[in-house]
C-alpha cells in the first residue's frame, strides 16, 4: 500500500511530506510539520483499550484501522455519535464562511481515504477466510433444499398411508375383535391365579407379623374380586367368604397385638417397664440387668411419623414396641377400621388395666412372704418407722407402687405412641385433629385415677367398724371391755369347687352374657379361631382369665387382695411414688389435649380432704383411746432409756410415736392446716387425760363408796393461789434455794395446818400414787421438751376446714419430687408444719403441759411436808403418844417416828429414781427446818408432860435427825433438842436464858441460832413444865401450879419485854 499511495501523498496538496502509512512515523523534527496520522497526533482515549497495553500480535492492516478510528475519535467526534446527522457535517464542510469548516474538507477527505485503503488492507488479509466462509455457507444451504426435498417427499408418503388405512377390511376387524376377546380370557385367568394364592400369602404376611403388606394383599384381592367380570364365576363365592371373614380376622388380630403391647403382654415390652421400674426403686431380684433407658421423648423424636410407616422384612416387628405400635396403627387405617379399633380400645382400657394391677399384686406377693411382711402391729396400732417389720412392709408398699407405675407409664407411653401415630394419619389425610379418635387419653387418665384412688383405700382408710387394738383382738374385747365377735367373711370366690357342675355351668353363662357385652373381654378366642394357622409367639403366656383373677383377688373390704395392713401411716409411703409417677406422667400428656396439667393431682386434693382426713381423724381418735384406754397406759416404760433420761410413763412414749409418726407423714403430703389440727387437738386430749389422772391421784376417799371430789391437802396446796403457793413457787424458781422463802413456807404451812389439821385422809397413803406423780412429773417435762422440737412455722397457709377457702386453691404438690423421700428414705428432723395462728393453740398446749408437770411438781414437794406434819401431830398427841411415863428408862423412839423415817426414807428414794437432781433437791431442802420449827411452836401439843416423857421427846428428835441426814444434807435439830432441853432445866432455868439473851442483846453480842426462841415459845416452855401438877385433880397442887406459873411468865415477860 505504501507504493500504491506513497507518491501522492507525498506531492500532494496536502503539503505533508513523509507522511508513509505502511510504517510507524518517524519522530517529529522541530521544524517540520507533524502529520495528522502520526501516533502523536491521535490523543489518546479513555475507554480505549490501544492506549493501555501494547499490540505485538496486530498485523499491519489492523493497526491501520486502529489508528483512523483513533484519528476519526479525536478529529471527527461527532461522527462516532448515535445521533450524528451526516448532512449537518456535510454542510458545515461547505460553508465558506468564518463558522464553516470548507477549510477542513481537504482532511475530510484524506481521512475518508485513509479508512477505505484500511478496510482494503484487512480484507487483503483476510481474504482466505472469507472465501472458505463462503464454501461452507454454500455448502449449509445445499443441505437444507436437500431436507426440504426429503420431508415433501415424506408427507406425500404419509398422504398415501391415511387414505390406504382409511379403507375398511373386515377380516382384519374379526380378528381384532378376537384378539381383544382372548387378552381378556388371559387376563381374567392371571387375576384368578393370583386370586388362588391370596390365602396362602395372607397367612404368611400374617404370621410374619407383616400387617401393612398383608392389609394391601387382602385389599387388592378384594378389589379384584369386586370387578364385574368376575361376578358370574361362582367358583370365586368361596374365596370372598373366606376374605370377607378374613378381613374382620385380621381387624381383631390387629387389635389384639395392639393390646399385647400397649398393655405389657408381649415379651418384647417386658424390657422398658421394668427398667422404669428398677430406675425408680422396686424390688430388683427377679428382674434381669438391662441398658440404660432411654428417654421417652427421644423415642418420640426418632419415630418418622410424618411419612407412611414401612416395613422392613430383615428386622423383627415387635423388637420396637413403639414403632410396632405405629405400624399397627398404619394397617387399621389402611384396613378402614382405625375408628372402630379405637373403640375397641377404649371399651377394653378399664378392663385391661384391671389385670395389669391385679397381676402386678399376685407378682408382688409371691416375692414376699407373708410372714416377713410386717403384718402385726403393736397394741396402739402403730408402726414404728425404724422397726424391721415396717421396713419389711415399706418394702412391700415400694416395690408394688413402682412396679405398677412403671407399668403405668410404659402403657401410658404406648398409647402416646398410638395417640400421635393417629393425628400424624390424620393430618396426612386431611381429617383434622378427630375428638373421636384423639380423645382417649383423658379416659386412660380417668382409669389411672380410680386405679391409683383404689390402692390409697386400700392401704389407707380401713373399716370403722371392725377396728381393734392388738390386745382386744387377742382378748376379744374392745376398749370398753364388752366382748364383740370377730368378723367372719361368709363367703369368697376363691374357696368355691370351681369344677363342680354347677360353678362350670354357672361359669359358662357368665362367660357367653360377658362375650355378648363385651367381645373380647375374657379371652383370646377370636384370635386363635379367625385364623386357624397363626402361630403363637415364642415366650408369650397367656394372662389369667379376667373374670377369674377378678374372682379370686377380690378381698373385703377393697377391690383388690391387700398386701400389708392398711394404714393412714401407709401415706407416707404411698404418696411419694404417686407423686413421681404422675410428674413423670406430665411429659407423656400429649400437649393439645383437653387434659390440663393441675388435673393431674385434682383427685389427690379430693382423696385427703374427704377421705385421707376423716380417716386420720378417726384414726388418731383411737390411737389416742387405745393409747389412754389401756390398764398399763400410766405405767412406767421398761424401754423408757431408749428415749428418755429419767422413767416415763408408757402412754407417753407411745402418744409422742403417734405424734412423731403423724409428722413424719405430715413431711410427705402437701401441708394442710386441718391435718396440724388435728394432732393438735389429740394434744389437748392427752393433757386433759393426764390432768384427770394426776387429779385421780391426789382426790380423797377413792375406795369408799361416798365418790368425793376433795383434794389431797398438798394438791390444794399446789393447785389453789393463795401465800403458800407463790412462795413455792418463787422458792422454785430462785438459784439457790432462798432461806428466806424457805423459813416463809414453814412459817405459813405450820400456821395453816394448825388453823385446819391434817387428817389421814389429807396425805398420800399409797407409795404407787407417789412414783405416779413423779412418773407424771417427768412424763410431762419429756413429752413438753419432746413436743417443742418439733414446732416449725410454714409460709402455707392452706386450710381445708375453713370453708371460705377457695375449693380449688393450689398445693404444694411439689416434694414433693425429692428421691430422698420417694425411696423412703426418711431421715432427718421431723417437724409439725404451722402457720402463725395454729402455732398459738401449739404454744398453748405445751404451755399446759409444764404447768401441769410444775403442778405435781409442787404436789410433790408439799407432800413430803405434810406427811410430816401429820405425823408429828400424831406423834405429839397425848391421845396417841402420852408424855406422861413412868420411871422406866426410855430406850424406844415412838412408833409414829419409826414410821414417819421409814416413809421418809421411801418418799426419797421414789425421788432419787424418778426425779432429777435439782428436783430433789427441791423436794429435800428445809425438812429439817421444818421439823425444828414444828416440834418446837407445837410443843403444848405434847401436854402434859413430864421428864420421861421430855427424854423420850429428845430421843425422837435425835431419831429423826439422824434419819434426816440421809435425805438433807447439814441437817441439824438442835434447836428442837435445846428447846426440850430447857424443859429438862426447869422454869428457872427457862427465866435465867431469857434475862442472858437479853444481857447478850444489851451488850450487842449474838446468841446462836439454835438457842434463839421468842416469847410465846418460852411461855409455852413454861407452861409445860407445869402442865403435869396443872393436869393434877387435886385443887391446892393445881392453885400452886398456876401461881409459880404465872410469876415464871410475868418474870419472863419483863427479861423479854413482853406485857
Amino acid at each position: 500500500m505504501s507504493n500504491r499511495f506513497g507518491g501522492s501523498y507525498r506531492n500532494g496538496a496536502y503539503g505533508r511530506p513523509d507522511d508513509d502509512y505502511d510504517s510507524p512515523p518517524a519522530p517529529p523534527q522541530s521544524s517540520a510539520r507533524r502529520s495528522p496520522f502520526e501516533p502523536g497526533r491521535f490523543p489518546s482515549s479513555g475507554s480505549s483499550s490501544a492506549s493501555r497495553r501494547p499490540r505485538g500480535n496486530e498485523t499491519n492492516a489492523e493497526r491501520q484501522i486502529s489508528q483512523v478510528l483513533e484519528h476519526i475519535k479525536s478529529e471527527w467526534p461527532s461522527m462516532i455519535q448515535n445521533d450524528c446527522i451526516p448532512v449537518s457535517l456535510a454542510l458545515q464542510l461547505l460553508d465558506n464562511s468564518s463558522v464553516g469548516r470548507a477549510h477542513e474538507y481537504g482532511n475530510f477527505k484524506k481521512t475518508h481515504q485513509y479508512l477505505q485503503d484500511s478496510l482494503k488492507g484487512i480484507v487483503h488479509e483476510h481474504h482466505q477466510g472469507f472465501n472458505s466462509s463462503i464454501g461452507t455457507f454454500h455448502k449449509i444451504q445445499g443441505s437444507i433444499q436437500a431436507s426440504q426435498k426429503r420431508v415433501r417427499a415424506l408427507k406425500e408418503s404419509l398422504a398415501a398411508s391415511k387414505n390406504s388405512l382409511c379403507t375398511s377390511d373386515p377380516e382384519l376387524k374379526k380378528l381384532y375383535k378376537s384378539s381383544q376377546m382372548y387378552d381378556e380370557v388371559l387376563q381374567t385367568l392371571n387375576e384368578l391365579e393370583d386370586l388362588r394364592t391370596v390365602p396362602d400369602q395372607l397367612e404368611a404376611r400374617i404370621s410374619e407379623k407383616r400387617f401393612l403388606t398383608a392389609v394391601e394383599v387382602l385389599q387388592n384381592a378384594l378389589r379384584k374380586l369386586r370387578k364385574p367380570e368376575l361376578d358370574d364365576i361362582g367358583a370365586l363365592s368361596d374365596l370372598r367368604s373366606y376374605l370377607a371373614n378374613q378381613e374382620t380376622a385380621l381387624m381383631d388380630i390387629l387389635v389384639e397385638e395392639l393390646h399385647e403391647h400397649l398393655y405389657l403382654k408381649s415379651p418384647y415390652c417386658q424390657e422398658r417397664w421394668q427398667s422404669l421400674a428398677k430406675n425408680q426403686g422396686a424390688y430388683t431380684q427377679n428382674y434381669s440387668d438391662s441398658a440404660a433407658i432411654t428417654p421417652f421423648h427421644i423415642v418420640l423424636d426418632t419415630l418418622d411419623l410424618e411419612n407412611p410407616v414401612t416395613e422392613d422384612p430383615s428386622k423383627n416387628p415387635e423388637a420396637d414396641t413403639s414403632w410396632y405400635i405405629a405400624l399397627l396403627a398404619e394397617s387399621l387405617n389402611k384396613l378402614g377400621r382405625l375408628e372402630s379399633a379405637v373403640d375397641t380400645l377404649n371399651q377394653r382400657l378399664p378392663v385391661e388395666l384391671f389385670s395389669v394391677v391385679n397381676e402386678t399384686i399376685n407378682d408382688v406377693d409371691q416375692r414376699h412372704p407373708s410372714s416377713l411382711r410386717g403384718g402385726s402391729s403393736n397394741s396402739q396400732g402403730l408402726h414404728i418407722y425404724s422397726s424391721r417389720e415396717t421396713q419389711m412392709r415399706a418394702d412391700v408398699i415400694y416395690d408394688l407402687l413402682w412396679t405398677l407405675y412403671g407399668k403405668f407409664e410404659a402403657i401410658a407411653e404406648g398409647h402416646r405412641v398410638f395417640h400421635e401415630a393417629v393425628k400424624s394419619l390424620a393430618r396426612r389425610e386431611g381429617a383434622g385433629n378427630s375428638s373421636q379418635l384423639l380423645g382417649s387419653f383423658r379416659e386412660l387418665w380417668n382409669l389411672y385415677q380410680n386405679e391409683i384412688r383404689s390402692l390409697l383405700h386400700n392401704y389407707v382408710t380401713t373399716d370403722a367398724d371392725i377396728y381393734q387394738s392388738a390386745s382386744s383382738l387377742r382378748n376379744g374385747t374392745v376398749l370398753d371391755g364388752n366382748k364383740v365377735p370377730q368378723r367372719e367373711s361368709l363367703f369368697k370366690f376363691s374357696e368355691a369347687d370351681q369344677k363342680s357342675i354347677e360353678m362350670t355351668a354357672e361359669y359358662e353363662a357368665l362367660d357367653n352374657i360377658i362375650k355378648t357385652a363385651v367381645p373380647g373381654l375374657t379371652s383370646n378366642s377370636r384370635k386363635s379361631q379367625a385364623v386357624g394357622k397363626k402361630p403363637s409367639l415364642i415366650g408369650k403366656e397367656p394372662r389369667k382369665s379376667t373374670i377369674g383373677g377378678v374372682l379370686d383377688s377380690r378381698n373385703t373390704p377393697g377391690s383388690y387382695k391387700s398386701l400389708v395392713e392398711p394404714s393412714v401411716f401407709n401415706m407416707s409411703l404411698l404418696l411419694p411414688p404417686t407423686l413421681v409417677f404422675i410428674q413423670r406422667l406430665r411429659a407423656i400428656v400429649p400437649p393439645g389435649t383437653d387434659l390440663a396439667a393441675s388435673a393431674l393431682t385434682s383427685f389427690l386434693d379430693n382423696f385427703l380432704v374427704n377421705v385421707f382426713q376423716p380417716q386420720l381423724d378417726e384414726t388418731l381418735g383411737k390411737l389416742s383411746d387405745s393409747v389412754l384406754g389401756e390398764v398399763d397406759s400410766f405405767q412406767q416404760d421398761t424401754d423408757w432409756r431408749l428415749v428418755a433420761r429419767r422413767p416415763v410413763f408408757k402412754g407417753t412414749t407411745a402418744f409422742f410415736a403417734i405424734v412423731t409418726a403423724f409428722c413424719r407423714m405430715l413431711g410427705t403430703i402437701p401441708h394442710d392446716q386441718a391435718l396440724s389440727a388435728l394432732i393438735i387437738s389429740q394434744m389437748m386430749r392427752y393433757y386433759e387425760r393426764c390432768s384427770a389422772w394426776f387429779k385421780s391421784l391426789v382426790s380423797k376417799a377413792q375406795d369408799s363408796n361416798t365418790v368425793s371430789h376433795d383434794l389431797r391437802f398438798s394438791a390444794k396446796l399446789a393447785t389453789t393461789e393463795g401465800d403458800i403457793q407463790a412462795t413455792i413457787q418463787k422458792l422454785w424458781t430462785s438459784d439457790p434455794f432462798d432461806r428466806e422463802l424457805i423459813e416463809k413456807e414453814v412459817g405459813l404451812l405450820i400456821m395453816r395446818t394448825n388453823e385446819s389439821p391434817l387428817g389421814p385422809s389429807d396425805v398420800i397413803q399409797d407409795r404407787d400414787v407417789i412414783s405416779s406423780l413423779c412418773l407424771l412429773y417427768t412424763s410431762m417435762k419429756w413429752l413438753s421438751t419432746k413436743i417443742i422440737g418439733l414446732r416449725h412455722i410454714t409460709r402455707h397457709n392452706t386450710d381445708s376446714s375453713q370453708p371460705t377457702m377457695p375449693k380449688d386453691q393450689n398445693r404444694r404438690w411439689t416434694l414433693l419430687n425429692d428421691p430422698s423421700k420417694a425411696n423412703g428414705e426418711q431421715q432427718g428432723p421431723v417437724y409439725l408444719p404451722m402457720t402463725q395462728e395454729t402455732v398459738q393453740s401449739f404454744d398453748g398446749i405445751v404451755s399446759s403441759y409444764q404447768e401441769l408437770a410444775g403442778t405435781v411438781l409442787l404436789t410433790l414437794h408439799m407432800e413430803i411436808r405434810c406427811r410430816i406434819i401429820q405425823s408429828l401431830r400424831v406423834a405429839l398427841s397425848p391421845e396417841t403418844a402420852p408424855y406422861v411415863l413412868g420411871d422406866r428408862e426410855i430406850k424406844e423412839p415412838d412408833p409414829q417416828i419409826l414410821s414417819l423415817n421409814a416413809e421418809l426414807i421411801a418418799y426419797d428414794e421414789t425421788a432419787v429414781r424418778f426425779l432429777r437432781d435439782r428436783e430433789i433437791a427441791f423436794v429435800r431442802e428445809g425438812l429439817g427446818l421444818l421439823i425444828n420449827s414444828y416440834l418446837v411452836s407445837n410443843a403444848l401439843s405434847t401436854q402434859p408432860m413430864n421428864m420421861r416423857g421430855c427424854e423420850r421427846m429428845q430421843l425422837n428428835i435425835l431419831v429423826l435427825q439422824q434419819n434426816l441426814k440421809n435425805i438433807e444434807a447439814d441437817v441439824d435439830l438442835a434447836r428442837a433438842a435445846k428447846y426440850y432441853g430447857l424443859f429438862e432445866a426447869g422454869p428457872d432455868a427457862i427465866v435465867e436464858k431469857a434475862k442472858r439473851d437479853k444481857e447478850r442483846e444489851a451488850d450487842e453480842s449474838s446468841t446462836p441460832e439454835a438457842e434463839k426462841f421468842n416469847y410465846d415459845e418460852l411461855k409455852a416452855l413454861v407452861e409445860l413444865c407445869y402442865s403435869v401438877q396443872l393436869s393434877d385433880p387435886e385443887r391446892g397442887v393445881n392453885a400452886a401450879a398456876k401461881r409459880q406459873m404465872g410469876e415464871k411468865i410475868l418474870a419472863l415477860s419483863e427479861y423479854m419485854w413482853q406485857t
